[in-house]
């Protein structure tokens, strides 16, 4: 917690840069739209990498990140038929596809470490991540050895998983307050009531905001399945025999919707919280966006602050409607 308040600085910077950008164009703009829409990305990226000037770099790696996004969503056919799928997956180019966009992600993670070892001027930025596993490579103590392989792996778990997530919450809560002007009209009244002339939301300013804080991660949590776990032991659960090494998915989406746990579960309702004592990080099993216990996501209080930022200076500084006079209910 203590390392992601300490970037806190680098998030608002990033957030009011977006914010006054759109205030300047004067113009009609959608939430979106691209630089509100990869403003959470962005700051991801910057946060865990400190890269803030340098536009190529972030440009360079958004590329890739698409190509490898598109991979996770191909079909390879050795995954439905081992023996003979991997040469339909020859033929088709999906291999070659793959192996390509591993070669350029492998190399521009290379590069990274490179500027991070061989820095020669002072570094009078804050530590970021790759910089504490550089450290920990280095630790003669340490009681396993930490390859550059194994900080490249960590690096692209970290990304893949923690840029279009952030992002996809904001544009998902916004989609949802605009289907219901009434919750949208009730925030921004929550928002512009606490915040009252400062003109910007800052972070030491979220703890004032309750009312859009969890609905939204309860219908369109992070993603729809947990991180699979493993079960060390046979084990019986609700009448279902679980054998031992068995992978266990759980469905955070459902449990989200299970209306024996919540009332009316297909509606956006965020008055359900107002008063409630559940929350997401983990201790409450009908609302696990982020998981629970030991392999609870490692980034829920970055994410959480990456969107809570962005989200409710959007409703602050802009009024929103439906643009050239459509109907909510197409959204």
């Amino acid at each position: 917690m203590k390392q992601v308040n300490s970037c806190r600085p680098i998030r608002e910077a990033e957030v009011f840069d977006m914010i006054k950008t759109r205030i300047a164009k004067k113009e009609l703009s959608c939430f979106w739209e691209k630089p509100v829409f990869s403003e959470p990305d962005r700051t991801a990226q910057i946060v865990q990498f400190n890269e803030y000037d340098d536009e190529q770099q972030v440009t360079r790696f958004n590329e890739l990140l698409l190509q490898c996004q598109s991979m996770f969503a191909t079909f390879f056919y050795r995954d439905r038929f081992p023996l003979v799928g991997w040469l339909l997956d020859v033929l088709n180019g999906s291999m070659a596809r793959l192996e390509k966009n591993f070669k350029d992600m492998d190399e521009f993670y290379q590069e990274l470490i490179d500027e991070h070892v061989n820095r020669t001027e002072p570094n009078n930025k804050q530590e970021d991540m790759v910089d504490i596993l550089l450290k920990i490579k280095q630790d003669s103590d340490c009681s396993f050895e930490l390859t550059y392989d194994h900080i490249k792996a960590v690096i692209m778990n970290i990304l893949l998983g923690g840029t279009e997530t952030s992002a996809a919450t904001v544009v998902w809560a916004m989609t949802l307050l605009m289907k219901n002007p009434k919750s949208l009209k009730k925030v921004q009244q929550e928002v512009r009531n606490a915040i009252g002339n400062k003109g910007k939301v800052h972070e030491d300013d979220l703890y004032k905001l309750h009312y859009l804080k969890q609905e939204t991660l309860r219908l369109y949590p992070i993603a729809p399945l947990l991180v699979p776990r493993e079960s060390r032991d046979r084990c019986v659960l609700n009448g279902f025999e679980i054998p031992k090494k068995t992978l266990v998915y759980v469905n955070a989406w459902a449990v989200g919707r299970d209306p024996q746990c919540w009332d009316r579960p297909q509606v956006f309702e965020p008055e359900r919280f107002m008063g409630s004592s559940v929350d997401y990080k983990g201790t409450d099993f009908e609302l696990i966006p982020f998981g629970s216990g030991r392999r609870v996501c490692p980034g829920m209080s970055l994410g959480a602050a990456t969107v809570e930022v962005p989200l409710s200076n959007l409703v602050y500084s802009f009024d929103w409607e439906m643009p050239g006079g459509q109907v909510r209910s197409i959204l």
